[in-house]
């Protein structure tokens, strides 16, 4: 694999209890509500639905949230209905970023993602200007801890892995789409603490910004993430640690 997802990776490396608990949860309800309207509400025969029921436990959503938004999505609880939105720009010195957005307003959604993008240094692109730069994949993160990444590494080859990531405490598996929730399995079965398992844009090639390019990019990031109606914020432009340390700083 040429690139990673540098933004997935520092997302995994905050941590859950960096985010907003009630905002998290707002988006994992809508995630369920449109899984169960696509495919049904019984998870064993929809992959989407038994993913984002596992992606709320991941994160300590409570049993009962997720059940509401089961019967939300089935139509037994009433709702304002959902459509997905793939919404496509550009950030400072031209890093691609790719938004993925569940919203019942297509318009004020846009116009949200427009204004960000704009105070942010970047602007928003026609359809397919930069959804060719990335591959969707399996993302598992583990975090290493007391663990031997090295070994821990292997034995993610070896449960089916494409592609495996060591980088600040944490360890990265990639996979084929439909293969996340076996290798995912398997890695639990050999009695590993799985951070976070999702279906990920991974860029095919990285861009390097300087360092004003990158701390702007960084910051529109976030702002298009802290957005209630954005799912996954997906870029390749490749930051530092430094940068990173220094950006950590400021916010």
């Amino acid at each position: 694999m040429s690139g990673h997802s540098k933004w997935a990776s520092i997302k995994h490396q905050k941590g859950v209890a960096d985010a907003k608990r009630g905002q998290l949860f707002t988006k994992l309800t809508q995630e369920i509500i449109v899984a169960v309207h696509e495919g049904g509400n019984n998870p064993t025969t929809n992959f989407r639905l038994r993913l984002a029921i596992q992606r709320a436990r991941d994160n300590s959503m409570p049993s009962d949230n997720i059940e509401r938004a089961i019967k939300r999505g089935s139509g037994e609880i009433e709702g304002a209905s959902l459509v997905e939105m793939a919404l496509e720009g550009y950030g400072p010195s031209g890093a691609a970023i790719l938004v993925q957005a569940l919203t019942d307003n297509r318009n004020r959604t846009l116009q949200d993602v427009r204004n960000i993008f704009s105070r942010g240094g970047g602007s928003m692109g026609e359809s397919g200007c930069v959804a060719w730069i990335f591959d969707s994949k399996g993302l598992i993160a583990i975090k290493i801890n007391d663990l031997d990444a090295e070994d821990l590494a292997l034995q993610a080859i070896d449960t089916g892995a494409e592609d495996v990531l060591i980088e600040n405490g944490c360890v990265e598996i990639y996979t084929k789409p439909d293969e996340l929730e076996m290798v995912r399995t398997a890695l639990e079965q050999k009695g590993l603490a799985i951070a976070s398992a999702e279906l990920s844009m991974v860029p095919k090639t990285m861009v390097e910004l300087d360092e004003k390019a990158a701390l702007q990019a960084l910051k529109l990031l976030d702002k298009l993430e802290e957005l209630d109606e954005v799912q996954h914020v997906s870029s390749n432009a490749d930051f530092s640690d430094s940068i990173l340390e220094r950006y950590q700083s400021q916010v």
